[in-house]
């Protein structure tokens, strides 16, 4: 059997690292109370045995702690860690400081960045200025290098970056970007324009008006933060957030979460222990996998769906959170046709 190998850029050991930890809805882990804003310490650290675990990418702690079950996740901050390393991102060290909470919408968006960074996306957009860009009013741009680079940023314009590690962006209105490499980021800032990361542990952002941002690979990232945007994630454990007006928010594989935070906004998760939570207004939020939750600010419309273990549909829920017998902000499940606190 082939073993996995660990590609992430590892942080430098004595250094602090920013990282992120997933917590039961009590804020419990492995039986421990974890508290906002408190440092915390043990004598020793051992991965997968003693200490205090954390993973430095993002999206890497649904695998731990699935939206599904009414999870928490919160940046926190590890002081020396372990030079011992797994296969995905988890690290250990014997001190740890628990930060801000992190809804989906927060977890995509801290993806996106270390997706960034991981690639060097700064770098790239200083060597986009000087090779592969197109800034005419309808130009293209494509770099099909293993880190290759490329922007448009005028009117109409594409961009395409198909090596790993490559990096895409359209700027323009009607933009369009592509990055199909792992770890590839792309981001769509024009209105209408589209983003769409294909490559594991992708990123895409789609901030314009009637934007649209896809991650199809596994720990993908889409966000769509304009008015009518669109954003989707497909492989299991992605994460789609769509914080704008009339927005929607897919996620169909396994464990994927999925956020509505606009106004009208649509929140769907599909796949098993999926999570779709909608806290803007009049927003709605549907889980039509098994074992999924959903959630919703009060006026929000929640539906669930109840599955046996082949798939079978056992019953379905709808309910509007209303303060009294459905809470706002409170995960629910379907149970014999109802809506039950998960």
């Amino acid at each position: 059997m082939t073993e996995k190998v660990n590609t992430h850029v590892q942080p430098t050991k004595g250094a602090p690292v920013k990282s992120y930890k997933g917590f039961d809805k009590n804020m419990k882990c492995r039986g421990f109370q974890y508290a906002e804003g408190r440092t915390y310490e043990a004598p020793e650290a051992v991965l997968c045995e003693k200490g205090f675990h954390a993973c430095t990418m993002p999206l890497d702690v649904l695998g731990y702690y699935a939206p599904g079950l009414g999870s928490i996740y919160r940046e926190v901050e590890l002081e020396d860690v372990s030079a011992e390393r797994s296969a995905d991102s988890k690290v250990c060290d014997k001190k740890i400081r628990i930060g801000a909470e992190l809804g989906i919408a927060g977890l995509v968006k801290a993806q996106i960045e270390w997706v960034k960074e991981q690639i060097g996306f700064g770098f790239f957009e200083e060597k986009i200025k000087k090779a592969k860009a197109a800034t005419g009013r309808e130009g293209a741009a494509s770099a099909t290098g293993r880190e290759g680079a490329a922007s448009a940023t005028g009117y109409q314009g594409a961009a395409s970056a198909t090596g790993d590690h490559g990096a895409a962006s359209a700027t323009g209105d009607h933009g369009a970007a592509s990055a199909t490499g792992d770890h590839g980021a792309v981001s769509a800032t024009g209105c209408q324009g589209a983003a769409s990361a294909t490559g594991y542990q992708g990123a895409a952002s789609a901030t314009g008006y009637q934007g649209a941002a896809s991650a199809t690979g596994d720990h993908g990232a889409a966000s769509a933060t304009g008015n009518l945007g669109a954003a989707s994630a497909t492989g299991n454990l992605g994460a789609a957030s769509a914080t704008g007006y009339h927005g929607a928010a897919s996620a169909t594989g396994d464990q994927g979460a999925a956020s509505a935070t606009g106004r009208q906004g649509a929140a769907s998760a599909m796949g098993y222990h999926g999570a779709a939570s909608a806290t803007g207004d009049q927003g709605a939020a549907l889980a039509s996998g098994a074992g999924g939750m959903v959630m919703g600010a009060r006026g929000c419309a929640l539906f669930a769906v109840e599955r046996a273990d082949c798939g079978e549909i056992l019953s379905v829920a709808s309910a509007i959170v209303d303060g009294v017998d459905i809470k706002p902000d409170t995960w629910y499940i379907c149970k014999g046709g109802k809506l039950v606190e998960a």
